[in-house]
């Protein structure tokens, strides 16, 4: 039986290029054939606008109704299907944000998302969740949803210590709540190779987790700050950019990594 893989994005630093990337990996995932599933953790809600769903509800409601319900047996009902072949989004808006405090007096607080998810997974190759930029009990029950975290790391001094800050809250969800956590990725963001700065950066951040840094890296570019306000993905806004292109090749880099992971476990 499928079950698709469950990817959170997440960085408790703001400003990293998070939402950008959960939406442009999950369209290009998307375009190469993936049934592909977006779930909007952050109560800003740019995820939703991001792909033209601002306002938009499934039959039950959004995520924020997903997350409070006290019945949670009809996950597909919290989803819309967007204007993109094989690509699906749990829409978010600001009621999300009632959600930190009415989670806290529900039983299994943070597995609720993951108790949501986990039906949808046999319908999905990918399931990619943007969690909001803090630690609140939103981006904790991304973390415990997830097989995996992929963390956007904008290229500067400053974001170093936000990522310190991030590995030491994957080690304490290990601990605890899943063990089996991954790192899906770091993915190195608005990277200005003209800067020593952001040369210097991302060579400390690949000396430092080695393979586990993509390859691919995501640089300023004019498209991928243009197209939101469009409500389109910049893979699909602008497909010869230099950032639609970027993350055209973070998809299939991405795909690769899974390929060989697959075949890894399967010779075990």
């Amino acid at each position: 039986m499928k079950s698709a893989r469950i990817v959170a994005v997440a960085n408790q630093k703001g400003g990293v290029a998070k939402t950008t990337t959960a939406i442009n990996l999950a369209a290009a995932l998307a375009a190469l054939g993936n049934r592909t599933l977006l779930v909007d953790v952050d109560p800003q809600g740019n995820l939703t606008s991001g792909v033209g769903c601002k306002g938009q509800r499934g039959p039950s409601g959004g995520t924020y109704e997903a997350l409070t319900a006290d019945d949670q047996s009809a996950p597909a009902d919290f989803t819309i299907k967007t204007g993109y072949e094989n690509l699906w989004l749990m829409p978010a808006d600001r009621n999300l944000t009632g959600a930190e405090l009415e989670l806290v007096a529900m039983p299994h607080r943070e597995e609720r998302l993951k108790t949501l998810l986990n039906p949808l997974r046999e319908h999905f190759d990918f399931i990619i969740l943007d969690c909001p930029p803090s630690l609140g009990l939103l981006t904790l029950n991304g973390l415990v949803a997830a097989d995996s975290v992929l963390v956007p790391l904008h290229c500067e001094y400053f974001a170093l210590e936000g990522l310190a800050e991030l590995l030491g809250t994957l080690k304490r969800v290990r601990a605890s709540l899943n063990p089996a956590l991954d790192v899906e990725g770091v993915l190195l963001t608005m990277y200005d190779d003209r800067t020593n700065l952001g040369q210097q950066v991302a060579s400390d951040v690949r000396g430092f987790f080695g393979d586990k840094v993509f390859r691919t890296v995501i640089p300023r570019n004019v498209r991928l700050a243009e197209a939101p306000s469009h409500g389109v993905p910049a893979v699909t806004y602008d497909p010869r950019s230099r950032g639609a292109d970027a993350y055209q090749q973070l998809a299939n880099e991405f795909l690769a990594r899974r390929l060989s992971a697959a075949s890894t476990d399967n010779s075990l």
